[in-house]
């Protein structure tokens, strides 16, 4: 608003009518002043509500978009439990098929071997017993009545009769080995014939389960790939894998009180004494050492050793198996107690071949190389801990 003011007017001209009206003056353009700045509040005021609402909006609905995240990963790797220990149980079916084969070509090979033999004494027995009977033939002028009967030369006839008993007595003990070359040969034949059916049936049974293997693997790879696609930033990462090595310590804490309480460690002495002694549980680089940084502050506990998957996974030393499960992080895992408060463990494996309570000894396969539990690329993470504590398997293992 604009004052239209003359200041030749004679009025304004006047000193005391000019003091008041510019104290007028000053108050009116104060009043507008006042009344400017609150409406510029006022307009501060709402936008900046406004910005606080949008903030407020964004952050519910990053809240939600986490919330959804999390759930989502949640869902994920229980289906990722899932598809390991379905890669792990047919894993382990498939390598029982396959120790079957092995056995069942093994006694098909020494059945078709005493078969061979069988065959072979058979013949032999025949040629003798035709040599048997010729001989018997060729002497068949002979009565043997006769013989008896013949008193003109006993010593002659003695002879011959004792001859004839002779040759009588070897053609029963060549007939009764004959027969019972024919029924050893009649026994192995029909074991081999079995033998053979029952490899045809395993090897039908292994291609299938192979199949079944291969598709649970294809599954396994889609989920993790799934997986992968929820990115996760370096803090949410270290969380996680907190959460993870908080739990196997705690599970380790329990199985090792368990242990204790059950008398497990019972004969067996610890690895104290075997420093540099221990063979690696399966060969391969070693891609991660212990010690060496994981995520953050976060350090590895034990090394990764890369191998190819399938190969046999050994147990360092003797003892009884306290773990053989899932776990998440380190996907399949078994757990041997040593004795005197050492175990070893085994993690990220394809199949568990042994089970809680089993005794193994030093070298006996225990489980097979994989990549449960999220790993990218297969191998075997391996720790060894005394009295809960993680130490260098290098200081052990040669």
């Amino acid at each position: 608003m604009l004052l239209n003011v003359n200041i030749n007017n004679p009025i304004l001209k006047h000193s005391r009518f000019n003091a008041g009206y510019a104290f007028f003056i000053g108050l009116m353009l104060m009043c507008l002043s006042l009344n400017a700045f609150a409406q510029a509040n006022t307009n501060n005021s709402a936008k900046t509500n406004q910005q606080l609402s949008d903030i407020q909006q964004a952050i519910n609905q990053q809240k939600l978009n986490l919330s959804s995240t999390n759930v989502k990963i949640s869902d994920l790797e229980q289906q990722l439990k899932t598809d390991d220990l379905a890669i792990g149980k047919i894993a382990k079916n498939l390598a029982n098929t396959s120790s079957k084969l092995a056995a069942t070509r093994e006694k098909l090979g020494q059945l078709s071997t005493e078969k061979k033999q069988l065959e072979l004494a058979k013949k032999q027995q025949e040629q003798i017993l035709a040599k048997q009977l010729r001989a018997a033939y060729s002497t068949g002028h002979h009565d043997y009545i006769k013989l008896i009967l013949n008193q003109e030369k006993p010593s002659s006839v003695q002879r011959t009769i004792t001859h004839y008993q002779y040759l009588n007595t070897a053609r029963i003990k060549e007939i009764e080995a004959f027969k019972s070359t024919i029924t050893q040969l009649n026994d192995v034949t029909q074991q081999y014939q079995q033998q053979a059916e029952q490899l045809t049936q395993l090897t039908q049974t292994q291609s299938q389960q192979k199949q079944i293997l291969e598709l649970s693997k294809t599954k396994q790879k889609q989920t993790l790939a799934a997986l992968n696609k929820k990115a996760l930033t370096g803090q949410q990462k270290l969380a996680k894998l907190e959460r993870e090595e908080s739990a196997l310590v705690s599970l380790l804490k329990k199985m090792a009180a368990d242990a204790e309480k059950a008398k497990r460690a019972k004969n067996l002495v610890g690895l104290s004494k075997l420093k540099h002694k221990l063979s690696w549980p399966v060969k391969g680089r070693i891609n991660h050492s212990f010690g060496s940084s994981k995520q953050g502050y976060l350090k590895w506990k034990g090394v990764f050793l890369s191998a190819p998957i399938g190969r046999e996974v050994k147990t360092i030393h003797n003892g009884t198996i306290l773990f053989s499960d899932w776990l998440k992080g380190y996907g399949l895992v078994t757990v041997v107690d040593h004795g005197d408060g050492y175990m070893s463990l085994y993690g990220h494996n394809q199949a568990l071949l042994k089970s809680v309570g089993d005794r193994v000894e030093a070298g006996e396969p225990i489980a097979l190389v994989g990549q449960s539990g999220g790993q990218t690329n297969s191998g075997l993470y391996f720790e060894i801990r005394h009295t809960g504590i993680a130490v260098n398997p290098k200081l052990w293992c040669k």
